[in-house]
């Protein structure tokens, strides 16, 4: 099930053209946008949350929490983004980063990849960049 919750985002954004072929960053092993080593960082809002998955391991930080969890997550590389799952605190992580122009609503950035984030029954949405693709914007906001 938790496949599922990761794989359909990716496969609509496979729709998007005839098979993926076309897509940014598609090819016939799945979306390569994104190298496996490098970092992504990703942000969102309400309620506010950022963190980074490099490798195997993500980092998810909250405001309560600022130093962050770290847990081991799989990689899924789709033709329309990435997929990440794990557990979080016995809970259900899995999200997925998907390139397209984002903004978190609160800065002037605007970041080249939108993430959905699930945990648990609670589902989230967001913003990621990386040092290879940057965000546009102020540095500090």
């Amino acid at each position: 099930m938790r496949l599922l919750v990761v794989a359909i985002p990716l496969l609509l954004a496979a729709c998007q053209t005839e098979n993926g072929a076309g897509a940014p960053g598609t090819s016939p092993e799945g979306f390569d946008a994104i190298g496996k080593s490098e970092t992504i960082r990703f942000t969102g809002t309400e309620p506010f949350w950022s963190g980074k998955v490099s490798g195997e391991s993500l980092t998810y930080q909250t405001p309560e929490n600022a130093d962050g969890i770290r847990f081991a997550v799989r990689r899924f590389s789709g033709q329309g983004g990435l997929g990440f799952s794990g557990t979080l605190d016995g809970a259900a992580f899995d999200m997925t980063v998907t390139p397209g122009a984002c903004s978190d609503g609160m800065s002037d950035r605007t970041y080249p990849y939108t993430v959905t984030l699930k945990i648990g029954d609670d589902t989230r949405e967001g913003c990621a960049w990386t040092d290879a693709q940057p965000f546009e914007g102020p540095e500090a906001p």
